[in-house]
């Protein structure tokens, strides 16, 4: 897996990301904790209404960004955005009214939603080779789960010695980092889209191909499932944890630290697991596995059980981790091979806004379910919501998923792309001539 970084740019990248989601899962933290000390018991709501704050900014400016992405200097942008974000994080330890908060996650999840897609999009074209972007995908993955594993860990430490507050600088050292990391390559240039289109056009484009295959619209149910699960760990950890059962705050890093780990385990394990079952094999039970954890875990807080559930908490957590992870790797693989290169910044835009509309969802539903009708009718909801998601999944991917496929376009101009070659059949998969009449630009499946 590590041999990509044999490559100088993936590999300055990779430990921009790295840095970056260190600091960034240490906020993840210190936000919670500081929801609590504002809120108490209702820092669940708290934590789901700042996060859907977050997806709001999320699904509202990601899309743009698949314009945005073929227009600006990748580079520049980048890191623009980086000393954007450690600017915002710099006054998070002085916050002391709720109302702040929400300002601050809006103005910091702001700058991300330009930054994720635009970062995603770039490795493709840097990591050419199927295989080096898979074990790109799976060390991406390992990378996010820094913010889950070691940055709670390093928290739990952090917090004895200085309190909470001081996390918070460890995010602006990571967004620091992470724009001098970025700025020391040189990064390609987005392929260029269809001339003459303008950002609704693009953004149609991206959402189009999205919706219109089928891969992806399993893709889509997947997501549901997946923010089903991570919404309850993210928003109510710090309720389980300090207010059901009465722990410090250094065991709500512990928590997190427990769902990265078997995020972590499972991202080592599944780049030779996609190899031999494929991504509908692995991600469909992942989904499946989400639903049955919460669904368990939910009749344990139930049964009122205290001295069985802080140990029943770790274990649900370390494989709700496993199954997320699972769910969530093949992602990449599966956007790359739905479209060409310079389809790619407005598909990977489309993913980020549509699997963060799911996390729209599902933030506000955890936050206000947990602080009104408790953990056991909220795991339950979350759990119904992930089984459905599975359900979908399972119905709308087929499971003969062919890369190509054979279809005629019908009305096409004598230039356009697919006609270049002098034939009008040609192999390219399930796009429709209907989408392509109305998106007139080259992609596949």
């Amino acid at each position: 897996m590590i041999s990509v970084l044999a490559n100088r740019t993936y590999r300055h990248l990779f430990a921009a990301q790295v840095i970056a989601l260190a600091g960034t899962g240490l906020m993840t933290v210190a936000l919670a904790l500081l929801a609590y000390d504002l809120a108490g018991e209702k820092a669940g709501t708290v934590l789901g209404t700042a996060l859907a704050i977050k997806m709001i900014a999320y699904v509202g400016l990601a899309p743009l960004v698949g314009d945005l992405a073929g227009r600006l200097p990748r580079r520049a942008f980048l890191v623009t955005l980086d000393l954007v974000r450690a600017g915002v994080a710099l006054a998070f330890p002085f916050v002391d009214q709720v109302w702040q908060i929400y300002l601050l996650v809006a103005l910091l999840q702001s700058a991300s939603a330009a930054f994720t897609p635009t970062f995603q999009a770039t490795i493709p074209d840097i990591l050419t080779r199927e295989e080096d972007y898979t074990r790109a995908l799976s060390l991406s993955r390992l990378a996010y789960d820094l913010e889950n594993l070691l940055s709670p860990t390093i928290a739990a430490a952090l917090i004895g010695l200085f309190g909470f507050h001081w996390l918070f600088g460890g995010t602006v050292i990571g967004f620091l980092a992470s724009a001098a990391l970025v700025l020391s390559v040189i990064l390609p240039r987005a392929a260029p889209g269809p001339a003459a289109q303008g950002a609704a056009r693009k953004i149609g484009r991206g959402i189009g191909i999205y919706l219109a295959t089928p891969r992806l619209r399993g893709l889509l149910a997947v997501n549901l499932s997946v923010a089903a699960a991570g919404a309850m760990v993210i928003v109510n950890t710090v309720v389980l944890v300090r207010g059901l059962l009465g722990r410090d705050d250094a065991d709500v890093a512990l928590a997190l630290a427990a769902f990265g780990g078997g995020s972590m385990i499972a991202a080592l394990a599944l780049p030779r697991v996609l190899e031999r079952f494929g991504d509908r094999s692995v991600m469909l039970p992942a989904a499946t596995a989400m639903a049955i954890l919460l669904t368990a875990f939910a009749f344990v807080t139930g049964a009122e059980a205290t001295g069985m559930l802080w140990p029943a908490l770790l274990v649900a957590w370390c494989l709700l981790g496993a199954a997320y992870s699972a769910a969530q790797v093949p992602t990449g693989r599966l956007l790359r091979r739905s479209a060409h290169a310079e389809d790619r910044p407005a598909l990977f835009a489309a993913q980020f806004a549509l699997s963060h509309a799911c996390w729209l969802l599902t933030y506000p539903l955890a936050g206000w379910l947990g602080g009104t009708m408790g953990m056991t009718a909220t795991l339950l909801t979350l759990a119904i919501l992930a089984a459905l998601g599975a359900v979908l999944a399972f119905l709308v991917w087929p499971v003969a998923d062919p890369d190509e496929m054979r279809h005629e376009h019908a009305e096409l101009e004598a230039d356009h792309p697919h006609l270049s070659g002098g034939g009008r059949m040609h192999s390219h998969a399930y796009v429709i001539d209907d989408l392509h009449r109305r998106w007139p630009a080259p992609s596949r499946e």
